[in-house]
């Protein structure tokens, strides 16, 4: 038996107001202590480095987790239990790749190939760091061939800002590659659907560090996500697409300034009806219902969800949840008027 799907945001302009924050802090504990509960999945096998490995299936998840978790802790406060247990997993993460050993060897296999700087980038943002890869990394990028590597343009900003968190110099203007993006030529918004939502997302996510340099974000980006992100979430919850709704809210937590908090009041509550108990939330479909799901928290019973079909969404709950919680927190009236109290 499964749940029925929440209902939209479109019979309502938002939901009520402190919905998400009440549901937030519950929605990222559960979120992140899945991840930290099924470390197993992430684990590397033996034979990563031969070419019959998938990439998808082993290094995608744990660069994944790295990232996200890097981003969850620049987002919480030192003394929560979430940002220690995001510590926690980066190490773990930085393990698996041999404290950046792995990566080198995977840089030398492919030297051209954008995925292991990409993944080597998301450690570097958390000051982890490698003598022997970046020195490879260095005189890769200076080459014709990477300059000229032709790929998607929202992949392209994702490699300029891995040069830039590596501390390399970016090998090329990201302002002519952002206006080639499906988001930053502004498209017709009823032109959005799966792919185009995913370039969106990660067009936002590489302009801004991963959400946490909003000031990034040029003006009418920002005027036009505010405009049309209601919309596109409304369908996203209708059609049952958690992944896509969490990687939109996290884009709506990454806009600069006041944060939509109508959107985010109507749209928390409805993804938090798909989490289940143990914290898992599935990419697409519907939700196993509460009474058929394992009993206790966190973590806890037998999983509702194969790893591999909601590891992602789970993640990226826990990445949405952490940066919707920062900044409502951080505008919320009482906040304002005790930096006021503070301030005087």
């Amino acid at each position: 038996m499964t749940a029925s799907a929440p209902a939209g945001l479109g019979a309502q302009p938002g939901g009520t107001a402190g919905a998400a924050l009440s549901v937030l802090p519950g929605v990222l504990r559960r979120a992140l202590g899945w991840a930290d509960a099924h470390r197993s999945g992430f684990v590397l096998p033996q034979d990563v480095l031969e070419p019959h490995t998938k990439v998808n299936d082993t290094l995608k998840p744990l660069g994944e987790l790295a990232q996200l978790c890097t981003t969850i802790r620049r987002s919480t406060d030192p003394d929560t239990p979430e940002h220690g247990t995001a510590g926690e997993l980066i190490a773990f993460a930085w393990e698996q790749v041999h404290d950046g050993g792995l990566l080198l060897e995977l840089l030398r296999g492919e030297p051209f190939a954008a995925y292991p700087y990409e993944i080597y980038a998301a450690f570097a943002g958390h000051g982890l760091r490698h003598e022997g890869f970046e020195r490879l990394a260095g005189t890769l990028s200076s080459t014709r061939g990477w300059a000229h590597t032709e790929q998607h343009a929202n992949r392209e900003l994702g490699l300029i800002n891995s040069e830039r968190r590596v501390g390399a110099a970016p090998h090329t203007d990201p302002g002519p590659v952002l206006a080639r993006t499906w988001l930053g030529g502004l498209s017709e918004p009823w032109m959005f659907e799966g792919p185009s939502g995913y370039a969106l997302t990660h067009t936002v996510f590489h302009i801004t560090d991963w959400c946490c340099v909003p000031e990034r974000m040029p003006p009418d980006i920002d005027a036009y996500l505010r405009a049309w992100l209601p919309p596109w979430v409304d369908g996203c919850l209708e059609s049952m697409q958690w992944d896509l709704t969490g990687e939109l809210l996290a884009v709506a937590a990454a806009l600069p300034g006041q944060p939509p908090s109508a959107l985010l009041d109507a749209a928390w509550p409805a993804l938090a009806a798909a989490q289940a108990p143990s914290g898992a939330v599935p990419e697409t479909g519907p939700p196993v219902s509460p009474e058929d799901a394992p009993p206790g928290g966190a973590g806890t019973g037998p999983d509702p969800y194969p790893f591999l079909a909601c590891y992602h969404s789970t993640l990226v709950t826990a990445f949405a949840a952490a940066l919707s919680l920062k900044r409502l927190t951080a505008h919320r009236p009482d906040a304002a008027t005790a930096e006021t109290g503070a301030a005087a």
